[in-house]
């Protein structure tokens, strides 16, 4: 019978990372190495998550959705998305500001690559004082201008700030420039895809001492220009029970923050279900399974388990994540 699955953290350096994912979330005993991104869950080709508990340990889970189809995803999710997974789920830690950047929607990706396009959504974990993103332009722009902005190096002026702190949501569609600024941790639900154009890198150089390559040109087509959008998501949480975040096409977000035993039930939703546990210790109960959950971790409810028993050990809090 399947259980929930628990996968291999794919680490990956960054020149913005640091050490937090290692220190504070166990990813690895490497505190030297500047690792911005665990990939917590990943389909993509070179970097598909494998399994680390059970009985199905060292499948990849490929694999497990080839032999296990609707039962690991869901029907319509096997349906829709044949032996594709559809999210890529990441923790994030940013310990310089990232570039400034912007992902093509799915028509202009299944253009360029035959792939899907990136739009995401990120939950703030952690933010240090007066830490913030930049999400959408902070005025109507059109593309001359935002030429303009590029060849003199000031397109960050063009660019919304928001300070975030822990709890704040931001969703970003395909089109949206965007950058993560330094000293913000964040947990990403996105679209399986890791097709990104870099715009402007605050004059940031590499080991090599040469300066990083920029995809201006691609960007400006990617660019969704004048497109009023509500970027940060407000949200009533509520206590000891499940609060809905965020609906939409490509995934659905809630919480559970609690500090006594609840009771789940998946029954209608014919979906895969993704905890990551964002804070505190829980212990997942089924009919033949017994998995705990800490701060940082993350596991695949399978499609088939309709019930699940959550137990904190004391506060705690997970994101629920499915499609």
């Amino acid at each position: 019978m399947l259980y929930p699955l628990k996968f291999t953290p794919i680490l990956k350096e960054r020149i913005w990372g640091g050490n937090v994912l290692a220190k504070q979330y166990g990813k690895t005993d490497d505190i030297q190495t500047k690792f911005g991104e665990s990939w917590e869950i990943s389909d993509l080709d070179e970097n598909i998550s494998m399994v680390t508990n059970g009985f199905l340990a060292e499948n990849d889970l490929r694999e497990l959705i080839e032999t296990y189809m609707g039962e690991l995803v869901g029907d319509t999710v096997f349906e829709k998305n044949g032996l594709g997974f559809p999210l890529l789920i990441k923790i994030i830690d940013a310990q310089d500001d990232l570039s400034v950047q912007v992902h093509p929607d799915d028509t202009l990706a299944q253009q360029r690559y035959e792939q899907n396009g990136k739009t995401e959504i990120w939950y703030i974990v952690h933010a240090e004082e007066d830490a913030g993103i930049y999400v959408g332009f902070n005025k109507p722009v059109e593309k001359q201008e935002y030429v303009d902005a590029v060849q003199n190096n000031e397109v960050a002026s063009l660019l919304q700030f928001y300070p975030v702190k822990k709890g704040d949501l931001f969703f970003i569609p395909a089109g949206t420039v965007h950058a993560l600024g330094k000293g913000v941790g964040i947990i990403e639900v996105q679209q399986p895809s890791d097709i990104t154009y870099r715009i402007f890198d605050w004059n940031r150089v590499e080991v090599s001492g040469l300066p990083r390559t920029l995809h201006v040109a691609e960007a400006l087509d990617a660019i969704h220009f004048n497109e009023k959008e509500v970027y940060k998501i407000e949200y009533e949480e509520k206590f000891n029970a499940t609060s809905t975040l965020f609906r939409s096409e490509f995934f659905n977000i809630n919480t559970v923050t609690f500090d006594k035993p609840l009771q789940k039930n998946y029954s209608t939703i014919d979906s895969f279900v993704v905890y990551i546990c964002v804070e505190g210790e829980v212990h997942l109960f089924g009919n033949n399974f017994h998995e705990v959950l800490l701060a940082g971790e993350t596991t695949l409810i399978p499609a088939a388990i309709p019930e699940i028993n959550l137990v904190p050990n004391s506060k705690s809090q997970l994101l629920e994540i499915y499609v």
